[in-house]
């Protein structure tokens, strides 16, 4: 300030005087304005942080209706919000789980306190901790000043990461703390009362929070049991015995929900466990299959799994919250680095049938609604191992009755045809008696008036006949013998149906023994061949063998086997050279192959022949009795007819045929042992 002047002192000072005066106003003025503005914006800015509180509540509350499962965007937000409004230096938001203290959530202030904060959890809760003193009251507490704190972590924090003061507010469900959130800021003091309270009320919407994530994952886990607990009693209704999906679809879905790495199920047998099936989540090396065991589904000795042995051992529940503290030598956790086991038995009357084993490569133990799943997995494991067992013996019985059913229906036909045979043959050979003597005379005087005609040619020979007359007599003579002859012919055709007759009515078939079938093949072809040569002196075929050794001997009628084997052989005799006879190729050679078989629980003889083949046609009716393609004289239809009633009938076998018309045709005759 200038000093007055002395020349014009009282003027001077009457301009300073008023100049103060002046000066004075004006410093009157905007204080009053201060004032003014104060009173008008106090209340703005207490609206503003009432709507910003307002705002972030709603944002929270979006955030929990947009993540109803996951609480972890929810603290987050909670967090950024808390310190943005309170205006504080850092802001985290922590949880009580099995006595722990985990760290949630934290806004970040620089990289080494930030990773400090993060190494310090998750802790136990001591009665040195902040915390602790929340679980008494459950209510907001302050560190003013935390270097005069006693609580040492607070204040070791403070210094870590540079603050002073610290606003604990904690999460209460129930009366019960399940958490907290601290809000800190670097000068000392105390927190306003509207902090604490907007604190409070974000402390209320985490613990919302918390509740709808457990209920919501509570019912979600609950649907994911009931959904496996379904698929596996679908899996079970469409198994039909076979138990190897069954116990897939149980591992599958416990794996799955019970969030393990992997795990398997085995079944206990003769003092060991077998792995019937196993399953992993992750990956596991070598699917936790240790490489000595042998067979490798096969676990015994449980000296390398005490978890195992304990099953076995105890036949209870097997839980171990870290193997590698318990039993570090097992071999599921030196070989698959489990950590935490579970072991459910399977169990019938009080008698280890198995067990469920799942698996987790972190320590954490499995919840009680896990453990109830397993058990129930198991229980319903035991009810499908019972449900095949029973399936098995209720099928192996169906099997045996429907067995013995037709083998009593086979023994039934074989009577009946037997009674049948035996009527039929009585009739047939009573029939076939009384038609042989006149079928005699027949032949007889037949032959008799040929021969008679014959004398009477030679005594008209001295007559004395008119030339037409004699030639008329010679016409009539030799038509009369012609007659003769075809009567002669016919009847020995019918003599010839009349003693098959008889041989397909005589009574009993024989002794039924053991009987060598090669021996009886060669034998057949013997027979058959010194016959054919017998009745055609010309008659020459080329046979060729190929016998089984390993055949042996079946319990047959020997001959009633030879009587079907000759008629099979002939019929090939009979192709064979009427092929060659028709064809008129002298460099065809006939040719018939017998070859046997062993099939274990049959016999097989294949007869071939290379000769003119059989008609489609004829082949769907050669079975059947009197039916021939032979000429009139050279067959009676019943040789075949017989053969069938021989082997399918009568030796419960089959017969079938195969040809080619032209090329050949093979019998194929299997006799059961």
């Amino acid at each position: 300030m200038a000093r007055p002047s002395r020349t014009g002192g009282k003027t001077s000072q009457a301009k300073t005087r008023k100049g103060r005066k002046t000066k004075s106003k004006r410093r009157i003025a905007p204080a009053a304005s201060r004032a003014k503005r104060r009173s008008v914006a106090g209340p703005s800015k207490d609206l503003k942080e009432a709507r910003e509180q307002q705002a972030a509540t709603a944002q929270i509350l979006k955030v929990i209706a947009s993540s109803p499962d996951d609480v972890q965007p929810v603290f987050e937000a909670i967090a950024i919000s808390a310190n943005r409004l309170i205006g504080g230096f850092s802001t985290a938001v922590f949880r009580y789980i099995d006595g722990m203290q985990h760290l949630e959530a934290f806004t970040p202030t620089n990289p080494v306190a930030d990773e400090a904060l993060r190494a310090s959890f998750p802790r136990h809760l001591t009665t040195s901790s902040a915390s602790f003193e929340l679980l008494r009251d459950g209510k907001p507490m302050q560190i003013v000043d935390t270097e005069s704190s006693p609580n040492i972590l607070a204040r070791d924090l403070a210094r870590l990461r540079g603050f002073r003061s610290m606003l604990f507010t904690p999460l209460m469900s129930n009366g019960v703390p399940i958490g907290l959130i601290t809000v800190t800021r670097v000068e000392t003091g105390s927190f306003a009362d509207h902090h604490v309270q907007l604190l409070q009320t974000f402390a209320d919407q985490a613990v919302i929070a918390i509740e709808n994530a457990r209920l919501f994952n509570e019912t979600r886990e609950a649907l994911e049991r009931q959904t496996a607990t379904s698929e596996v009693l679908q899996v079970i209704s469409r198994s039909s015995g076979g138990l190897g999906p069954v116990f897939e679809a149980m591992l599958e879905n416990a794996v799955r929900i019970c969030r393990a790495s992997f795990g398997t199920l085995l079944l206990y047998e003769g003092n060991r466990l077998r792995r019937v099936a196993r399953m992993a989540a992750q990956n596991v090396p070598q699917l936790y299959a240790p490489d000595q065991e042998t067979p490798p589904h096969f676990i015994a000795p449980f000296d390398g799994a005490p978890s195992l042995g304990r099953l076995v051992e105890t036949k209870a529940l097997v839980h171990i919250a870290d193997i590698a503290t318990e039993h570090p030598d097992d071999l599921i956790y030196k070989v698959a680095a489990a950590r935490t086991v579970l072991i459910v038995p399977m169990l019938k009357e009080s008698e280890l049938v198995g067990g469920f084993a799942v698996y987790r490569k972190e320590v954490q133990e499995f919840s009680d609604k896990q453990v109830e799943l397993l058990e129930n997995f198991a229980a319903q494991a035991v009810i499908a191992i019972e449900n095949t067992r029973l399936l098995k013996e209720l099928r192996q019985r169906t099997d045996d009755l429907s067995q013995s059913l037709d083998d009593l229906r086979t023994a039934q036909d074989r009577l009946v045809q037997t009674e049948k045979l035996a009527s039929l043959g009585q009739l047939t050979a009573g029939i076939a008696h009384e038609i042989k003597n006149p079928l005699n005379f027949v032949n007889n005087f037949a032959a008799l008036s040929a021969e008679l005609t014959e004398e009477l040619n030679e005594a008209l020979k001295p007559a004395e006949l008119v030339d037409e007359i004699r030639t008329e007599v010679d016409e009539l003579t030799a038509l009369l013998k012609s007659n003769l002859e075809k009567v002669m012919q016919h009847g020995k055709r019918a003599d010839s149906i009349v003693k098959n007759m008889l041989l397909h009515s005589r009574e009993g078939p024989g002794e039924r023994r053991l009987a060598d079938i090669n021996a009886l093949v060669q034998e057949s072809l013997n027979l058959a061949y010194h016959g054919a040569r017998a009745e055609k002196s010309d008659f020459n075929i080329t046979l060729t063998q190929d016998l089984d050794p390993d055949v042996g001997e079946i319990e047959v009628y020997p001959q009633e086997i030879t009587r079907a084997l000759l008629n099979v052989i002939s019929n090939g005799f009979y192709a064979a050279t009427r092929r060659k006879s028709e064809a008129g190729d002298e460099t065809f050679e006939p040719v018939l192959s017998a070859t046997t078989n062993n099939l274990d629980d049959k016999v097989e003889i294949r007869i071939r022949d290379n000769g003119t083949g059989i008609p489609v046609e004829v082949k769907e009716k050669m079975f059947n009795p009197f039916f021939t393609t032979k000429p009139a004289g050279e067959g009676t239809g019943l040789g075949l007819s017989m053969t069938h009633d021989i082997i399918v009938k009568q030796h419960g076998g089959t017969l079938d045929v195969e040809s080619e018309l032209g090329v050949f045709t093979e019998f194929i005759i299997t006799l059961p042992r």
